[in-house]
């Protein structure tokens, strides 16, 4: 068994740096795309106060696969409001990315190669949608890890916040006053 690493590796610090950078590029290019074309100024949805009609594909299709083995695909039009309350109740900048990343989801041109689902979110399955996640959660840029974070932190947040998750869990409840 030889511990050596190979003469030359396959990918270089400056090769990295240059992939980082068009990253970095492709990203800023679509997001300037998105919001010159309109994609971030929609009016939210009907019955939700920041969701956007764009948006709902998305996370129809991520809810049951972060939240597996749970309730949450029964109470998923509870769960979607409940994260569209606190959507609201974030801070102008921080609403402001989290809707850019749902954008860079819904746009085919972003979709496709970051995401590798390069059809509809309703047509992705399970594998796919478990695919896109590990492969943003294992990224080498730190842009898709934040990403991963926030999209799981968001959707957890507002699954635990519900009472019909708290049984699922071992949660009583908060205490009666």
């Amino acid at each position: 068994m030889t511990t050596s690493l190979p003469a030359s590796p396959t990918l270089s610090r400056r090769g990295l740096l240059k992939f980082s950078l068009g990253a970095t590029a492709f990203l800023a290019t679509a997001g300037l795309g998105a919001s010159l074309s309109g994609c971030s100024a929609q009016a939210p949805a009907s019955g939700f106060i920041t969701l956007r009609q764009g948006d709902l594909p998305i996370l129809y299709a991520v809810i049951p696969v972060i939240l597996a083995g749970t309730a949450a695909p029964d109470t998923r039009e509870a769960l979607l409001h409940r994260l569209d309350t606190k959507l609201a109740s974030l801070s102008p900048a921080m609403l402001k990315l989290t809707l850019q990343l749902l954008d860079v989801l819904a746009l085919p041109v972003t979709r496709g190669p970051l995401t590798g689902i390069w059809g509809s979110w309703e047509n992705a399955s399970s594998e796919q949608i478990v695919a896109f996640l590990r492969r943003w959660e294992n990224s080498s840029l730190n842009l898709l890890r934040m990403g991963h974070a926030s999209l799981l932190q968001l959707l957890q947040m507002a699954w635990y916040e519900m009472p019909e998750s708290w049984a699922h869990c071992g949660y009583p409840g908060p205490p009666k006053v």
